[in-house]
């Protein structure tokens, strides 16, 4: 058996993947695929080697893309990706997530569908849209977008979701019912006695923890949290980091205690690195404290940034960890974040960041 492992990159203009055995040092890069439509997110199932793509956009529409042969040819589906009529048509794709046999999407508007035959058609789970808040959920900036999908992979019933500007989600019955989890989180563009919403926050990422069936982390417009109740009550992480605001955060995938993001410099300050310098952040303490990490980073110059889904682990010993920056740039670390190399240059504005470890 031989072991490959895949870096998934989805970008304005395709997917690309990058490719490398088991000692990451070397690095070869392939694509464009999904024949340039946008890609906002790519996973692949480390089982099958079977890659999904999700993107769109309002002139292509929303879909799904499939790969059976990592990547070599491909085929694309939306049948069933729409709300019902009268309802703003769906744009595009912006998540995926596997649990067992079912294939989750998260698209704009913000909504959750679901396949249960890898992608070929697709359901509508009305739950969420259901919620009572609903009516009142903020676009934002950017458009009311479903950017994170957390299926609980050991409980068929959990599944979390993150919507600009409508906070976090939550169900324990498959999506049937779904509550707002999102006590202790900011939002500071609100006046100061309306700081604490049960929601509207601006999240910007979450991840779950592994090994722990209750702990989550984000990273959010106004802050970065932890909650160790399945999101029922957040608290702050953010001291010890250079700022309260940025997109990407990545679990480690052993240690609960370690996790790793990328602050950018503020909200209203251009959206770049802090200082014009880069740096990824870790802690092993569970945000209690933070290390700057930069060795092979551009420290002169640095003013890109990342967007929420930019930024991955995988799964080897040392866990490497990725990222894609919005000027085309994919640096990797193979030793837990403590060196970086860039493994690719001038791309398309990169979008999202996914690994896979596959044994051919």
């Amino acid at each position: 058996m031989v072991e490959k492992v895949l870096v998934l990159v989805g970008t304005k203009k395709g997917l690309f993947i990058a490719e490398s055995d088991g000692a990451r040092k070397s690095w070869a890069l392939r694509g464009p695929y999904c024949e340039h439509w946008p890609i906002n997110h790519a996973i692949a199932d480390p089982e099958t080697g079977t890659i999904y793509a999700g993107g769109g956009s309002e002139w292509f529409g929303p879909a799904v893309w499939k790969s059976d042969d990592l990547g070599e040819t491909w085929t694309h589906s939306s049948d069933g990706l729409a709300y019902e009529e009268g309802k703003e048509p769906v744009s595009q794709v912006w998540s995926l997530a596997r649990r067992n046999g079912t294939l989750y999407a998260g698209v704009q508007p913000a909504g959750l569908f679901s396949s249960r035959d890898s992608g070929k058609s697709w359901s509508h789970m009305e739950g969420l849209q259901k919620h009572p808040t609903r009516p009142d959920w903020n676009p934002g900036g950017a458009g009311l977008i479903l950017h994170s999908l957390v299926p609980d992979q050991e409980d068929e019933g959990r599944i979390w979701v993150g919507i600009s500007a409508a906070g976090v989600f939550g169900t324990d019955d498959g999506g049937k019912t779904w509550e707002t989890r999102n006590k202790g989180t900011r939002a500071d563009f609100l006046p100061e006695d309306q700081r604490y919403p049960d929601f509207g926050q601006c999240v910007h990422n979450i991840v779950k923890a592994p090994g722990m069936k209750d702990r989550l982390y984000q990273q959010n417009h106004c802050g970065m949290y932890r909650s160790d109740d399945a999101g029922r009550s957040w608290v702050s992480i953010e001291g010890g980091l250079p700022s309260t605001f940025g997109f990407p955060a990545a679990a480690h995938p052993r240690d609960p205690d370690t996790l790793f993001l990328l602050p950018l410099n503020g909200d209203s300050k251009g959206r770049y690195m802090p200082d014009a310098a880069c740096a990824v952040y870790r802690t092993r303490d569970a945000g209690k404290t933070w290390q700057d990490l930069r060795n092979g980073l551009p420290q002169e110059n640095a003013y890109f940034g990342v967007l929420r889904q930019a930024m991955a682990t995988d799964s080897l010993d040392k866990a490497g960890v990725y990222f894609g920056t919005g000027g085309g740039a994919l640096f990797a670390s193979n030793d837990e974040g403590d060196s970086w190399t860039a493994i690719a240059n001038h791309l398309p504005a990169i979008h999202s960041v996914e690994t896979a470890v596959v044994r051919t």
